[in-house]
């Protein structure tokens, strides 16, 4: 699968239904205050929409960075989410958004989503974050994901990075990119 369509494929995959209105997201999150540039660590701003979510409003923000997608999502669902990645709301949400990656995926011609049954805890700088990391193939190729959730500032923080076999990077790689693109989110 050659680079740029394996971005295709994880920007379709984070974006949300073409059939709803979507109009760019506010460079400063309302809720949390969080400030998304045109530069985060290492990644560079791609675009950005808002979006309902049940009753209330998403924000996702997408960022590129060596040959890797990163989103970040942003939502309440109507409710305060409590501060970390083990509470009950974020293992419950978290629960709800390996099954919907799981059918994006398979929806999406990835025949084969293979991810481990139990996600694991993962601490980048001092936020905590439940993740999981996904590899799924079809006839166009191999593609890694790793998906982290979190409740920061009563919101729920989703971030997932993307990236294709094709690229020879690793789950180390992915980490270092993460840490340092999250490391600049939450300064």
């Amino acid at each position: 699968m050659s680079r740029r369509l394996a971005m295709l494929v994880a920007l379709a995959l984070a974006a949300p239904s073409a059939t709803v209105a979507q109009a760019p997201a506010p460079a400063v999150h309302p809720g949390t205050r969080l400030e998304f540039p045109g530069t985060l660590g290492p990644a560079q701003f791609a675009r950005s929409f808002t979006y309902p979510i049940g009753r209330a409003t998403a924000y996702r923000y997408n960022y590129v960075a060596g040959g890797m997608e990163i989103s970040v999502q942003l939502y309440d669902e109507g409710r305060r989410v409590p501060a970390g990645g083990d509470n009950p709301a974020v293992v419950n949400q978290f629960a709800e958004e390996m099954q919907g990656t799981d059918r994006s995926f398979r929806s999406s011609g990835f025949a084969n989503v293979d991810r481990p049954t139990v996600p694991s805890q993962c601490t980048y700088g001092t936020a905590r974050f439940r993740c999981i990391v996904y590899t799924v193939s079809g006839q166009s190729g191999r593609l890694f994901s790793k998906m982290l959730l979190t409740g920061y500032r009563d919101q729920y923080l989703k971030i997932r990075i993307d990236w294709p076999q094709a690229s020879r990077q690793t789950v180390a790689d992915a980490d270092k990119t993460l840490a340092a693109f999250i490391a600049a989110l939450l300064r």
